[in-house]
């Protein structure tokens, strides 16, 4: 049928209107696209901040550090608001962590040193959640001698007691035929805060040296000889500024400051390089552990079986309220979920960060260990994680 000129005329009418429609329908949409993007950025959407504090132990503190930083950056939700999860914490030693859990001043503290019944007492409640493995080795500075140099726990009790004293003494080359040793004065350089560092190694030479009694372990003792400094970081500085001096630090340090080390006698005979690898290996051996609120004072993984183990090696623990009010008004609902995903994350994603500082993951049956723990935790009664 063919088409009027009028007809013709109305429809192309209808089109121009048609698309005129369609052009007014983009600009609104254009406007409003606008308007939404001009208001997010005059108004946008604001980030709620949770501070979460901790203190203690500097054995763990490059690891933690780490955590802090990498956890500040995962995206998180609180009450339907975008929140970041900050986590302070102070690497004081293990002493000052204890102090400031039990004071309720902190949200979770770091220790090597298992709680003493006096302290569990002082502070009822409180979770052991082992977060990493490390291993405590005796660094030294004798320009003559080169790294791997061989000493037993006996001849370090001796060294430590103040029995002997320079480094060409009998006991020490009986140990390394054929390596000229210097006759210089030994200094010896320990922990002058309290420190889990401290218990680990005061620990091990209570276990080989006769003479090394009980009053000599603990996290802060009266050392028979010595100079003192603060944290691994001032053992480690106060050893590399010393001449002929010797000390304890924990492995992560050693690396990071390029420090020699010894090796050191495990009971099957063996001399051992403290390592990523012989940690570990020390730590295989750990079975049955007690439960995250039980007495962990017993626990140690010194002089751990098997060839490779190395011989002074311990777990540290993040210590934390089972039932997190108890902290008191500075603790909100908010912030107990905060801290609760943090430690989650921590023995499962944060354990990749682990070998790049010289740390172990944790085996599969402390992780198991740890989740009950976390699943534990509570705030007024509410479970934080299921």
């Amino acid at each position: 049928m063919a088409i009027t000129p009028e007809e013709k005329q109305r429809l192309q009418k209808g089109s121009r209107r048609g698309i005129g429609v369609i052009v007014v329908v983009i600009a609104v949409v254009l406007v409003l696209i606008a308007v939404v993007v001009l208001s997010g950025l005059i108004n946008p959407p604001t980030t709620q901040k949770i501070t979460i504090l901790g203190a203690g132990a500097t054995f763990p503190c490059p690891l933690i550090t780490k955590w802090s930083n990498d956890y500040a950056n995962v995206s998180l939700k609180y009450g339907g608001k975008p929140t970041q999860v900050q986590v302070n914490y102070n690497c004081a030693g293990s002493g000052a962590g204890i102090t400031q859990i039990t004071q309720k001043t902190v949200d979770f503290a770091g220790s090597d040193a298992p709680l003493k019944p006096s302290e569990r007492a002082g502070a009822p409640g409180l979770l052991h959640i082992p977060e990493t493995i490390g291993a405590v080795m005796a660094a030294y500075n004798v320009a003559s001698l080169s790294s791997g140099l061989n000493l037993t726990g006996n001849v370090l009790g001796e060294i430590f007691l103040g029995k002997i004293t320079t480094w060409n003494s009998a006991n020490i080359s009986a140990l390394n035929s054929g390596v000229t040793l210097p006759s210089s004065p030994i200094t010896v350089v320990h922990r002058s805060d309290s420190s889990g560092t401290s218990f680990v190694w005061t620990s091990y030479l209570h276990l080989e040296n006769p003479g090394w009694d009980s009053s000599l372990v603990g996290k802060s003792i009266n050392w028979p000889v010595g100079v003192g400094a603060s944290g691994n970081s001032g053992v480690a500085g106060k050893i590399l500024t010393t001449p002929d001096s010797i000390g304890y630090v924990e492995l992560a340090y050693t690396v990071q400051n390029s420090m020699k080390v010894a090796k050191i006698q495990n009971p099957a005979g063996n001399w051992i390089l403290p390592s990523l690898a012989s940690t570990e290996a020390a730590a295989a051996s750990f079975t049955n552990p007690p439960t995250p609120s039980g007495d962990w004072g017993n626990v140690s993984i010194l002089n751990s079986a098997g060839a490779t183990s190395y011989p002074i090696a311990s777990l540290t623990y993040l210590l934390v309220y089972q039932e997190l009010n108890t902290i008191g008004t500075s603790m909100t609902a908010q912030k107990a979920q905060g801290l609760v995903d943090f430690l989650w994350w921590a023995v499962h994603d944060g354990q990749s960060r682990s070998a790049a500082l010289v740390y172990p993951t944790l085996p599969a049956g402390l992780v198991t260990l740890d989740e009950g723990a976390i699943r534990s935790i509570t705030f007024n009664g509410q479970t934080l994680h299921s």
